[in-house]
C-alpha cells in the first residue's frame, strides 16, 4: 500500500513551477559516452570546440586527437574494462585522452592534481589502474607513489599553448619540469597522437560498462569509487538540456561558451562544463587553474553565456578589486553547486552583473545533477531548487524506508537515471546507500532536508555534521548561512567539538574580508549572531582565520577543521 507521503513525492508537485517549456520527462537516447563527441564531430567539425590560452581547437581536430590516442591504448594493449588513470589540469589533452580511452573501450579514473604520492597510490590500487596519463609536473608524485602501473604517457601544457606563448610558460617553469622522463613504459603524450586514427569504437551497453570511477568522499573521509555508467551521463546532459534549451530559445542565444574553470578531475565540472559542452557543441574556455583576472577577462572577450562555480568562487570575483572593470552581461546562467550558497552572495552577484544567478545540487553518485533552481522563474534564495526533469526525490527517515511529510526534515533521496549503478567494491556501503520503494531504486545521499509545498528542497546540513547540544538538533549549515550575512564575513564554517556537559558545542571559523581584519572582535561575531539565532544555537567560540581548508572544488572542509579541533 502507499502511504500518502509516497503519492506526493510520486506525483511530483515541483514539476508546476518549472521554467515555462521544461518538460517532466526527458526521451534521453542512450549511447555510449564516446558518441557525444563523434555526433558533434560529424555536425560541427569547423565549430570551436575548446579555447586554451587563446588558441582555439576545432571540434575536427579533438575528433582525431582522441581516435589517434585510442589506437595508441589498443596498440598497447588496452581495451574493454581496462582503466585509465588522468593526472591533469583542465586541458585540451584531459579531454583528448578521457574521449580516447572510452573510444578504446576503457574506463577513466580522474584524479585531484594536488594528490599526494599516497593518495595516488590509494585511488590506483583501489581501481585497478593499469595506465596513467600525467601532466609533467606531476611525474615525480606518481614516480614517488611506487605504483607499478603498466604504461604511463607524459603530456605537457605547452603543447596546445599559442607558439608565442610557448617560451614564456617554460621559462617559467623552469626547474619545476622535471629534466628526464623516461623508461621503457613512458611515452609523451604528442608521440601518442602520431599513431593512425582508430575508426572502430569498443562495444558499450551503456547502462552496464563503466564509464568512469569517481572518487568521493573525501570531504568526509577515504574516497571510494562510484561506478558512473555511459547511461548514467548521457541522462544527466539529456536532463540539463532539457533544462537550458527552453531559456537559450527565450533569451535568443544559439550557440553557447562555457568557461571552464570547474576542475574536470571532478563530477561537477566534469559533466556540466566538459562533457556537457561538447553535447550541445559548445566551445568550452578551460583554464588550468583559477585566475579570477582571467576568467572574467574570457568572459568579456569571448562573450561567455554559462559559468559554472561554486560560492567560495563567486566570493572571491566579487570581492576582487578589479571586478568591476569587466563586462560580464553576456551570461545568461551561473549556476553554483558543491556547498551551500549564501543568499546576500547571489544577491550582490546578480545586481553587479545582470547574470542569473542560481543554486543547484547534485552528487558524484548522481553523475551529477538532480536540483536546480528555475533559471527565469521562481528563484527560493536558500533553496537547492527543483528536482530536475526524470527524476524523484523525496525525504526520508535516516533509518528507515518511511517517508516523511513536506516540511519535515529528513534524509533527501533521489531515484533516476543519472543515479550510479554503486560503490565499486563495496557492498555493504552500497547496501546501506539504496532501498527499494514503489518500484523505484532510492539513493541516500547523506544530506539532511525538506521540501516545502512548491516542491523546493532545502538543504539543512550533512547527516554526519549535524551537532547534538543538550538534546537540540543544530544544523551548521543555519549558523554559517547567518555569517555571512555580516558585512565583514569573507569565509565561515562551524563545528562541533565534543564537550563534557553538553556533549557537543558549536564552534566558529571566520575569514574576515580584508578591510575588516583587527577591526572586528569574537564579542562582536557572537553579538551579532545573538540577535538572529536561539541563544543554544550560537557557537560558544569564534575562530578567526586567514583563509579556511577547501577542497579542490573550493568547498570549506569542515573534516579538517575537526581534525584540527580534536588533535
Amino acid at each position: 500500500m502507499i502511504s500518502r507521503e509516497m503519492e506526493l513525492y510520486l506525483s511530483r508537485p515541483w514539476t508546476k513551477n518549472y521554467d515555462e517549456g521544461v518538460p517532466p520527462d526527458v526521451d534521453v537516447t542512450y549511447m555510449p559516452l564516446y558518441s557525444v563527441l563523434d555526433r558533434t564531430v560529424a555536425g560541427s567539425p569547423d565549430a570551436d570546440a575548446l579555447i586554451f590560452f587563446g588558441r582555439r581547437i576545432k571540434y575536427r581536430e579533438l575528433g582525431d586527437a582522441s581516435d589517434r590516442f585510442a589506437a595508441f591504448l589498443r596498440r598497447l594493449g588496452l581495451g574493454k574494462g581496462d582503466v585509465v588513470a588522468l593526472l591533469l589540469p583542465n586541458s585540451p589533452q584531459f579531454v583528448i585522452a578521457y574521449y580516447g580511452a572510452l573510444k578504446a573501450g576503457c574506463i577513466l579514473t580522474p584524479m585531484n592534481p594536488l594528490y599526494t604520492p599516497r593518495e595516488i597510490a590509494h585511488q590506483a590500487s583501489d581501481a585497478d589502474a593499469k595506465a596513467i596519463v600525467a601532466l609533467d609536473l606531476f611525474w615525480d608524485k606518481v614516480r614517488a607513489s611506487g605504483y607499478e602501473f603498466r604504461h604511463a604517457v607524459v603530456a605537457g601544457l605547452e603543447e596546445y599553448m599559442p607558439a608565442y606563448i610557448r617560451p614564456l610558460y617554460k621559462a617559467k617553469m623552469r626547474g619545476q619540469i622535471p629534466r628526464r622522463i623516461e623508461g621503457h613504459n613512458v611515452a609523451r603524450f604528442r608521440d601518442a597522437l602520431r599513431e593512425p586514427p582508430l575508426r572502430e569504437r569498443a562495444p558499450v551497453d551503456p547502462h552496464s560498462d563503466v564509464a568512469t570511477l569517481m572518487y568521493t568522499g573525501g570531504t568526509t573521509g577515504t574516497p571510494k569509487g562510484a561506478e558512473i555508467t555511459h547511461a548514467n551521463i548521457v541522462a544527466n546532459l539529456h536532463q540539463i538540456e532539457a533544462i537550458l534549451r527552453p531559456v537559450s530559445r527565450r533569451l535568443g542565444v544559439e550557440r553557447h561558451v562555457l568557461i571552464g574553470i570547474l576542475p574536470w578531475f571532478h563530477i561537477y565540472g566534469q559533466v556540466t562544463v566538459m562533457h556537457f559542452g561538447i553535447f550541445i557543441g559548445a566551445a568550452v574556455v578551460a583554464f588550468p587553474r583559477f585566475d579570477p583576472v582571467e576568467a572574467m577577462r574570457a568572459v568579456e572577450k569571448y562573450r561567455a553565456t554559462l559559468f559554472h562555480g561554486v560560492p567560495t568562487l563567486y566570493t572571491a570575483l566579487l570581492n576582487h578589486p578589479k571586478f568591476h572593470k569587466f563586462d560580464m552581461r553576456s551570461l545568461i546562467a551561473c549556476i553554483s553547486g558543491a556547498a551551500p550558497l549564501p543568499g546576500e552572495v547571489a544577491r550582490r552577484f546578480e545586481e553587479a552583473t545582470g547574470a542569473r544567478l542560481r543554486e543547484g545540487y547534485g552528487l558524484t553518485e548522481t553523475a551529477v545533477v538532480t536540483h536546480v533552481n528555475p533559471i527565469l522563474g521562481k528563484y527560493k534564495v536558500g533553496s537547492i531548487g527543483l528536482p530536475i526533469p526524470s527524476t524523484y526525490a523525496a525525504v526520508a527517515d535516516p533509518e528507515s524506508p518511511t517517508l516523511l511529510k513536506p516540511g519535515e526534515v529528513g534524509e533527501i533521496v533521489v531515484s533516476g537515471p543519472q543515479v550510479m549503478r554503486g560503490y565499486h567494491n563495496r557492498p555493504e556501503e552500497n547496501a546501506a546507500a539504496f532501498f527499494e520503494c514503489c518500484g523505484l531504486r532510492w539513493f541516500r545521499t547523506g544530506d539532511m532536508g525538506y521540501m516545502d509545498e512548491d516542491g523546493y528542497f532545502y538543504v539543512v546540513d550533512r547527516k554526519k555534521d549535524l551537532i547534538k547540544y543538550k538534546g537540540y538538533s543544530v544544523y551548521p549549515r543555519e549558523i554559517e548561512e547567518v555569517l555571512y550575512g555580516h558585512e565583514c564575513v569573507r569565509e565561515a564554517a562551524v563545528i562541533g567539538v565534543p564537550d563534557p556537559e553538553a556533549g557537543e558545542v558549536p564552534k566558529a571559523y571566520v575569514a574576515l574580508k580584508q578591510d575588516c581584519v583587527g577591526r572586528v572582535t569574537e564579542e562582536d561575531i557572537r553579538a551579532y549572531l545573538k540577535e538572529r539565532l536561539a541563544a543554544y544555537k550560537v557557537p560558544k567560540k569564534v575562530e578567526f582565520r586567514e583563509d579556511l581548508p577547501k577542497s579542490a572544488v573550493g568547498k570549506v572542509l569542515r573534516r579538517k577543521l575537526k581534525e584540527e579541533a580534536q588533535a
